[in-house]
Order: structure tokens, then sequence, then C-alpha cells
């Protein structure tokens, strides 16, 4: 028997990022969850419009998103609770940057993407922010075979619905090839 439990967005968990940019000449970084995948090269971010991180992204069309990992989920959990008009959230952190210049990324996490800016859509609260990915960045120490392993990556998974960090659990098969055993 199913349970109605009215209009609930279910497709958490996601992964915790930190969403930089430059504000007013200075690194900012906003924690944000709802980041999506639109195609190979191209991402989106869905941010209320209160995010000081938001100003910068608009102002200078780059941004970057960085996955922070277990280790980090105080400090990330922290970046979320203060606003960067109060907090220099730029000072938490040992920050570099890439071919863009102006996307400040953070050197602690395991993955760090550039982006430019390509489209902005107006919602009453929100805006939907798409970025090309320009460069991505990892440590090697994540990486198996010159893949992304996320088993080493640890990133932090964030659950809405009764807001809460999860751990990635394992590995179950691979894409593409476990599903050729029921045509079997």
């Amino acid at each position: 028997m199913k349970t109605k439990l009215g209009v609930k967005n279910c497709l958490y968990p996601l992964p915790t990022t930190l969403v930089g940019a430059m504000v007013e000449g200075k690194p900012a970084f906003n924690t944000m969850a709802h980041v999506g995948i639109m195609d190979f090269v191209s991402v989106s971010l869905g941010m209320n419009k209160m995010h000081y991180t938001l100003k910068g992204i608009k102002a200078n069309g780059v941004f970057s998103i960085n996955i922070p990992t277990e280790e980090m989920v105080t400090l990330t959990d922290y970046c979320g609770l203060v606003s960067g008009r109060d907090v220099d959230k730029g000072t938490l952190f040992e920050i570099f940057y890439g071919d863009l210049k102006t996307a400040p990324m953070i050197q602690k996490c395991s993955i760090n993407m550039e982006c430019k800016l390509i489209q902005s859509v107006d919602f009453p609260k929100h805006e939907v922010l798409i970025g090309e990915i320009t460069e991505t960045y990892c440590d090697e120490a994540v990486l198996t075979n010159g893949v992304v392993d996320f088993a080493k990556v640890k990133p932090i998974l964030f659950v809405m619905n009764d807001r809460s960090y999860w751990k990635l659990g394992g590995r179950m098969g691979q894409a593409w090839k476990i599903g050729k055993e029921f045509k079997s």
C-alpha cells in the first residue's frame, strides 16, 4: 500500500557542494545541494535569490562547484548557516584559481569544477543558473585508473525530507551491463 505525501520532491540524496564566486573582490562560498546535471558539460544551480554568492555569479559570469568530503561536514554546514554579507567565508579555506582566473575553488575539496554562466531562469524566490563546465580539477588520491572513485572522494550527501547529511554506500553494479542479466 502507498501513502500519499503531498507535493514532495524525493530526488534525494544529492551531493552537497560549496559553490564559489567572487563578490566585491572577495571569494564567497555557499553550501548547496540543489545542483544538477544538464548534460555532460552543463550543470544547474537552484539558488535562492537572497544568497550573497548569487550576486557574484551574476556580476562575473563565472562560478565554481566544489565537492567537500565527509571530514568537511561541520565547516560545510557552517557555510550554509551564515551569510557572506556577515562572514568572510573566503578566509575559511585555502583557495586556488584555474583557467577562468575569477572562480575561487577550495583546495581541500577533492573535486572542483570551473563554470561559465550561460543562462539564468527567474523563479519567484529562486534563480536557476545554468553553467558550462570549462575545467574540472581533481586530487590524484581519489582517482582509480584515471577515473574519479567516489568511494575515495567520500562526498557529503544531503536529504531535504529530514534535513540530514548522509554517507555514500557501496557500488551495486556496472551501468548498461547489469541489466543484460535480465535478458538472459
